[in-house]
């Protein structure tokens, strides 16, 4: 099983903790590799910084997708996952949308805790797009500044155990979920620290991804997944064009 996880943020250090968490977790009979957004911003906070993460995600997608079995949209807001997969065979799965399904199996309502208050209004837009409003009790962040995305959980730590402790004790919260890709791995340091269960986007994702894999099901000829009739482009890189006209890539 092949797994290409697709970090659409261009810090390399928030890639290698993705992959660390991911590894923990996976089957040792997995195969997984890793990119990082070659264009775009360091970490994507903003609706306009996901779109341009989204076209990373297409165009990484266009030219590597006929290697691998599954593939991981690895940042929290999971830019450009319903494009990728309306467009590509195989499944594509969102860091967001796999830590908060997962969280739906753990209990009933799910509390959304972060690291940067400027990720709350695009965070809020990815729960209602995922239709999971009814089981989000709040996206919950931290206030102030932080020195480096690539060291964020450890210069905030403290403070996000502090976070979670304030959700769980406002009530009816029965999971957490930690958001952001630059927090990968730092649930397995607070699990037990907080008193009800933490979910780590990327090791949900992983598993996630491994399920789907295994499942093999066939890409939608109809519904609003289904793949886009050929259509020509100007300006896109050459496998994304290639991709969209329906022709092979180049």
């Amino acid at each position: 099983m092949r797994i290409l996880m697709i970090n659409p943020n261009t810090s390399a250090g928030v890639t290698e903790r993705l992959e660390k968490a991911a590894r923990t977790v996976m089957a040792p009979d997995t195969v997984l590799d890793t990119i990082t957004a070659p264009t775009g911003v360091p970490y994507i906070s903003t609706r306009t910084e996901a779109l341009i993460g989204g076209v990373s995600v297409l165009e990484i997608l266009s030219e590597r997708h006929a290697e691998y079995d599954a593939a991981i949209v690895a940042a929290f807001g999971d830019p450009g996952l319903g494009a990728a997969r309306e467009l590509f065979d195989l499944p594509v799965i969102g860091l967001a949308e796999a830590g908060m399904l997962t969280a739906c199996m753990l209990g009933g309502r799910f509390a959304i805790v972060t690291f940067a208050d400027a990720l709350e209004p695009w965070y809020r837009e990815c729960v209602a797009w995922h239709r999971l409003e009814a089981r989000c009790a709040g996206v919950h962040t931290l206030a102030g500044t932080f020195r480096s995305v690539n060291d964020v959980q450890e210069e905030k730590a403290e403070h996000l155990a502090a976070l979670c402790d304030e959700v769980v004790a406002g009530g009816q919260v029965d999971v957490i979920v930690l958001a952001g890709a630059p927090l990968a791995g730092l649930a397995a340091s607070l699990r037990d620290r907080v008193p009800v269960p933490l979910v780590d986007c990327a090791e949900a994702a992983i598993g996630q991804a491994e399920t789907l894999a295994r499942l093999r099901p066939a890409k939608a000829s109809r519904g609003s997944f289904r793949r886009p009739a050929a259509k020509p482009s100007v300006g896109l890189s050459p496998a994304l064009s290639a991709r969209i006209a329906h022709e092979p890539a180049r």
